[in-house]
């Protein structure tokens, strides 16, 4: 599909139709960069993906202990209130 660069502000862009987000399944925040010469639009990554499964696993594991024991100081002793 060709289309045209248009002016938008002091930036130009591209229409995408709509056609093609479907397709694409591109949100509405996307991460934008040159790869080779090109622009790639791929969808934003979200950098949590994953953290559920992972956090799962390391629990079938026994690796989501604490890895050092909490200090305490007087402070804490003193004038912190629960």
């Amino acid at each position: 599909m060709r289309t045209n660069i248009i002016r938008i502000g002091n930036s130009q862009g591209i229409r995408i139709p709509k056609v093609l987000l479907e397709q694409s399944r591109v949100g509405t925040e996307v991460d934008v960069e040159v790869e080779d010469g090109m622009i790639v639009i791929r969808s934003a990554s979200r950098p949590r993906d994953g953290w559920t499964e992972k956090f799962r696993l390391m629990a079938e594991q026994g690796d989501d202990k604490l890895v050092d024991e909490g200090v305490q100081t007087e402070w804490d002793k003193d004038e912190w209130e629960w």
